[in-house]
Protein backbone atom coordinates (compact mmCIF):
# COMPACT_ATOMS: atom_id res chain seq x y z
CA UNK A 1 0.00 0.00 0.00
CA UNK A 2 1.47 3.22 -1.18
CA UNK A 3 0.84 6.33 1.18
CA UNK A 4 1.20 9.96 -0.41
CA UNK A 5 2.67 12.80 1.45
CA UNK A 6 1.22 16.47 0.01
CA UNK A 7 2.37 19.33 1.35
CA UNK A 8 0.01 22.19 0.15
CA UNK A 9 2.46 24.91 2.56
CA UNK A 10 3.44 27.43 0.03
CA UNK A 11 2.00 25.40 -2.73
CA UNK A 12 5.56 24.40 -4.80
CA UNK A 13 7.39 26.07 -1.46
CA UNK A 14 7.60 22.72 -0.10
CA UNK A 15 8.30 22.19 3.92
CA UNK A 16 10.24 25.17 3.93
CA UNK A 17 7.24 27.30 3.54
CA UNK A 18 4.90 24.89 6.48
CA UNK A 19 4.35 26.84 9.48
CA UNK A 20 7.07 25.89 12.21
CA UNK A 21 5.97 23.94 15.30
CA UNK A 22 8.02 22.96 18.35
CA UNK A 23 8.20 20.73 21.02
CA UNK A 24 7.82 21.62 24.71
CA UNK A 25 9.89 18.75 26.80
CA UNK A 26 9.32 18.82 30.20
CA UNK A 27 11.04 16.15 33.12
CA UNK A 28 8.43 14.50 35.04
CA UNK A 29 4.37 14.01 34.55
CA UNK A 30 1.67 17.31 34.19
CA UNK A 31 -1.10 15.72 36.31
CA UNK A 32 -4.26 17.31 35.38
CA UNK A 33 -7.06 17.66 37.95
CA UNK A 34 -9.13 14.71 38.34
CA UNK A 35 -12.42 16.87 37.34
CA UNK A 36 -11.13 16.90 33.81
CA UNK A 37 -11.61 13.01 33.64
CA UNK A 38 -9.27 13.03 30.58
CA UNK A 39 -10.38 15.67 28.41
CA UNK A 40 -7.34 18.10 27.90
CA UNK A 41 -7.92 19.16 24.79
CA UNK A 42 -7.66 23.36 24.94
CA UNK A 43 -7.00 22.95 28.73
CA UNK A 44 -4.64 25.70 29.93
CA UNK A 45 -1.84 24.27 31.47
CA UNK A 46 0.40 27.43 32.09
CA UNK A 47 2.25 30.41 30.60
CA UNK A 48 5.40 30.02 28.26
CA UNK A 49 7.42 33.20 28.12
CA UNK A 50 10.55 33.85 25.91
CA UNK A 51 13.27 35.47 28.58
CA UNK A 52 15.36 36.95 25.60
CA UNK A 53 14.52 39.85 22.89
CA UNK A 54 14.38 37.55 19.54
CA UNK A 55 12.27 34.10 20.12
CA UNK A 56 14.05 32.67 17.29
CA UNK A 57 17.33 32.89 18.73
CA UNK A 58 18.33 30.21 21.23
CA UNK A 59 17.57 32.49 24.12
CA UNK A 60 16.32 31.01 27.07
CA UNK A 61 12.41 30.20 28.30
CA UNK A 62 10.81 30.15 31.42
CA UNK A 63 7.44 28.12 31.74
CA UNK A 64 4.89 28.76 34.83
CA UNK A 65 2.64 26.09 35.83
CA UNK A 66 0.27 27.18 39.28
CA UNK A 67 3.45 28.00 41.79
CA UNK A 68 6.17 26.19 39.67
CA UNK A 69 8.29 28.36 37.10
CA UNK A 70 10.54 26.41 34.63
CA UNK A 71 13.53 27.54 32.97
CA UNK A 72 14.62 26.20 29.62
CA UNK A 73 16.28 26.67 26.34
CA UNK A 74 15.55 25.98 22.88
CA UNK A 75 17.15 23.43 21.25
CA UNK A 76 17.34 22.12 17.58
CA UNK A 77 16.77 18.67 16.93
CA UNK A 78 19.06 16.73 14.97
CA UNK A 79 16.36 15.58 12.41
CA UNK A 80 13.27 17.47 11.91
CA UNK A 81 10.10 15.98 12.04
CA UNK A 82 6.58 16.61 10.01
CA UNK A 83 2.95 16.93 11.86
CA UNK A 84 0.72 15.45 9.38
CA UNK A 85 -2.72 15.05 9.29
CA UNK A 86 -4.37 11.80 7.91
CA UNK A 87 -7.26 11.75 4.86
CA UNK A 88 -9.10 9.20 3.40
CA UNK A 89 -9.97 9.54 -0.29
CA UNK A 90 -12.32 7.19 -1.85
CA UNK A 91 -11.37 6.53 -5.36
CA UNK A 92 -12.97 3.81 -7.48
CA UNK A 93 -16.31 2.75 -8.58
CA UNK A 94 -18.70 1.06 -5.83
CA UNK A 95 -20.23 -1.05 -8.60
CA UNK A 96 -16.67 -2.94 -9.34
CA UNK A 97 -16.03 -6.13 -7.70
CA UNK A 98 -12.46 -6.37 -6.04
CA UNK A 99 -11.22 -10.34 -5.02
CA UNK A 100 -13.72 -12.22 -2.88
CA UNK A 101 -16.70 -10.60 -4.58
CA UNK A 102 -16.57 -7.65 -2.39
CA UNK A 103 -17.00 -3.98 -3.57
CA UNK A 104 -13.74 -2.48 -4.39
CA UNK A 105 -14.30 1.26 -2.68
CA UNK A 106 -10.58 1.83 -3.07
CA UNK A 107 -9.86 4.46 0.12
CA UNK A 108 -6.34 5.78 -0.51
CA UNK A 109 -5.09 7.10 2.12
CA UNK A 110 -2.83 10.76 2.13
CA UNK A 111 -1.58 12.58 4.39
CA UNK A 112 -1.27 16.11 4.32
CA UNK A 113 1.80 18.37 5.82
CA UNK A 114 0.44 20.90 8.37
CA UNK A 115 3.87 21.80 10.11
CA UNK A 116 7.11 21.26 10.93
CA UNK A 117 9.74 20.56 13.57
CA UNK A 118 13.07 21.94 13.97
CA UNK A 119 13.26 23.04 17.80
CA UNK A 120 12.37 21.65 20.86
CA UNK A 121 11.93 24.20 23.93
CA UNK A 122 13.86 21.32 26.42
CA UNK A 123 12.94 22.46 30.48
CA UNK A 124 15.66 19.83 32.05
CA UNK A 125 15.59 21.20 35.82
CA UNK A 126 13.88 21.26 38.87
CA UNK A 127 10.82 23.60 39.16
CA UNK A 128 11.31 26.91 40.90
CA UNK A 129 9.02 27.29 44.03
CA UNK A 130 6.84 30.38 43.48
CA UNK A 131 5.98 31.56 47.11
CA UNK A 132 4.70 35.23 47.43
CA UNK A 133 5.70 36.80 50.91
CA UNK A 134 2.47 38.48 52.90
CA UNK A 135 2.84 42.14 52.54
CA UNK A 136 3.42 43.22 56.33
CA UNK A 137 1.12 45.51 58.01
CA UNK A 138 2.38 48.79 59.29
CA UNK A 139 1.40 49.39 63.11
CA UNK A 140 -0.70 52.82 63.17
CA UNK A 141 0.73 55.11 65.24
CA UNK A 142 -1.95 57.02 67.89
CA UNK A 143 -1.49 61.10 67.63
CA UNK A 144 -0.09 62.67 70.79
CA UNK A 145 -3.49 64.53 71.73
CA UNK A 146 -5.51 61.97 71.85
CA UNK A 147 -3.49 59.75 74.34
CA UNK A 148 -4.74 59.98 77.37
CA UNK A 149 -2.36 60.98 80.15
CA UNK A 150 -1.89 59.44 83.80
CA UNK A 151 -0.42 62.64 85.22
CA UNK A 152 -2.88 65.29 86.27
CA UNK A 153 -2.09 68.75 85.22
CA UNK A 154 -0.46 71.01 87.49
CA UNK A 155 -2.54 73.64 89.31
Amino acid sequence: MQIQVRCGCGEGGGPAACPEWAVVEVQGVLQPQPCFSGRIQGLHIGRLCSTSSAPSSKGGYTFTVGYHELAGSKVTLKKPLLVLRKKKNDKGNPGELGQGGQAAAAAEVELEVIGIIRHKILFKDRPKALISKPVPKEKKAMPEAATPSTVPPAS
